[in-house]
């Protein structure tokens, strides 16, 4: 079994995955979206990425606010949870993604990805951030 990781945004959605020991997380692809209400082709593809992988839970990036609070972007990716839930029968798990960005566009920085193609990255690297975090959490408990 697998973990799919997902940093949902208003109109991408970054993807990563777990390895099957679930010790590492990769980057996988950022899924693109006309307008933040058409879900229809993210769900598809995310069927598909589910069942390439051989996936058995989601952990999904729980955007709070940094002083904890929760806004308007925290009930859409709940509604989104839900609706994940529904379609592929599978556990999706919250994880707080505060800061995810940020430290994604830190490693591009690093890895010297021009800044013009940095945006192109950023969601599939804050995806693999967000799943390595819950990675190392349940190997912390091991």
């Amino acid at each position: 079994m697998r973990i799919l990781g997902l940093d949902y945004g208003s109109v991408t959605v970054g993807v990563a995955v777990s390895d099957e020991l679930l010790i590492t997380a990769q980057p996988v692809e950022v899924i693109k979206r006309e307008r933040e209400t058409k879900l229809r082709r993210t769900l598809a593809r995310l069927d598909e990425l589910i069942a390439e992988y051989e996936v058995g839970k989601i952990v999904l990036g729980h955007p709070k606010n940094m002083n904890n609070t929760l806004g308007e972007r925290v009930r859409l990716t709940e509604q989104f949870k839900e609706k994940l839930e529904k379609r592929t029968g599978l556990e999706v798990v919250l994880r707080d993604e505060r800061l995810t960005t940020v430290s994604a566009m830190e490693v591009l920085k690093e890895g010297k990805v021009r800044r013009e193609n940095r945006k192109s990255y950023v969601d599939k690297i804050a995806a693999t951030i967000i799943l390595q975090g819950y990675l190392d959490s349940l190997n912390v408990k091991l």
